[in-house]
């Protein structure tokens, strides 16, 4: 075969290439685009791909690998990145008591607009956490997430006196996601600077279980995009039906994050399975989590027909995003108890006249008395020796 007639061939096949991988990206959602775009940049070289560390005797800082921002990123969809770390390199006990996030510019290093953060997770490996405190009767018990930061909550500290426990030297992991619900012509390269702190082992802090309650609405698993026959009942659009879908025991399905119609709203959802309530229990501090558009979040007590805590949502004014959302955080704290059924309960108001995506969570933290009992044991022992 002549060399011509091979170039020729090779030169078809590459455009064929082109076109179908064209036709290909064009199909995909702007989420799994993001993924590909930052995967090619990194891979590249033409961005920054690593974290830095900062150490400290009080906080473990680290400024992320870049984010390109090129249109429209609403919630969960822009360009993210995760990193395992550990807070100390030996077992002794550390407190974390509390979580930043801010933006930067990827360049001059300056903080800019917070509407570049979605949302900052912090994970932990239940297993090595819990064997670790010998508590391995809770081990797969709940989705191992320590606390979540938002658009609307970039920082969020425990009450006073209070802090979650654990091996300086043990992995968390820190995974955090950009956002741009405003601007089309973006051209922007940033940076998030994620901020843990923690202080050593002492006699006087006592110990929050976290526990992570969120709203799950039911749709038809048959046809999921189908909009509810009843726009007043208490039914959702999901987004997609990968993620954030869940399945009850009978089989029923439900999303945690769905589609919302222009106007008023409210949602509803029972959380006594993940509230996983077996005695009375304290809460003293929650880290809210919603999108634009939601105006109140409520923690309620159906039994006696009150609300534990309203978290107030101040949307922008003028454009989609969030200026903040009010946290619960008690010294003192509130009591929920074992034979109450609660609900968290969403109020939106879509002003934008359009489809908006939507969810409704909360990151709690309550004494942890029986963790308390096993920490002062320890010190007794260990004081012995």
């Amino acid at each position: 075969m002549a060399k011509s007639k091979i170039y020729k061939i090779i030169g078809g096949l590459f455009i064929i290439g082109l076109i179908v991988g064209f036709v290909v990206y064009s199909n995909l959602t702007n989420r799994h685009k993001a993924i590909l775009k930052t995967t090619l940049l990194y891979k590249s070289g033409l961005v920054d791909a690593y974290w830095k560390i900062e150490k400290h005797r009080s906080e473990y800082k680290m400024i992320s690998p870049d984010f390109y921002i090129d249109g429209i990123y609403k919630s969960m969809e822009g360009p993210k990145a995760s990193n395992y770390i550990r807070l100390t390199e030996d077992s002794s006990l550390v407190w974390i008591t509390d979580f930043h996030v801010r933006a930067l510019d990827a360049k001059t290093r300056k903080y800019i607009s917070k509407d570049f953060i979605c949302h900052l997770n912090v994970d932990f490996n239940d297993a090595n956490y819990y064997s670790s405190l010998g508590l391995e009767n809770r081990i797969g018990k709940q989705y191992p997430r320590m606390a979540t930061l938002s658009h609307g909550v970039e920082n969020f500290a425990l009450p006073k006196g209070y802090g979650v426990p654990m091996k300086g030297n043990q992995w968390l992991l820190a995974t955090t996601q950009s956002l741009n619900h405003n601007i089309a012509d973006a051209n922007y390269l940033i940076k998030h600077e994620v901020t843990i702190g923690y202080h050593q082992d002492d006699q006087q802090t006592r110990p929050l279980m976290c526990r992570a309650i969120y709203i799950q609405l039911p749709f038809d698993k048959q046809d999921p995009y189908k909009e509810p026959m009843d726009p007043a009942a208490n039914q959702c659009t999901p987004i997609e039906t990968k993620n954030h879908v869940y399945v009850d025991g009978q089989g029923n399905t439900y999303s945690g994050h769905w589609l919302i119609k222009p106007g008023k709203k409210i949602y509803r959802s029972n959380v006594d399975n993940q509230l996983m309530i077996t005695d009375s229990i304290r809460l003293h501090a929650a880290a809210v989590h919603a999108h634009p558009m939601s105006r109140y979040i409520t923690l309620f007590d159906s039994t006696s027909n009150q609300a534990v805590f309203t978290s107030k949502i101040q949307n922008h004014q003028n454009k989609v995003g969030i200026d903040y959302i009010s946290p619960f955080l008690s010294e003192k704290g509130i009591w929920l108890y074992k034979n109450h059924h609660y609900e968290l309960i969403l109020e939106v108001n879509n002003t934008s006249g359009k489809d908006q995506d939507m969810m409704g969570s909360m990151f709690l933290f309550f004494y942890d008395q029986e963790l308390d009992q096993l920490l002062h044991k320890q010190k007794k022992l260990a004081l012995k020796k």
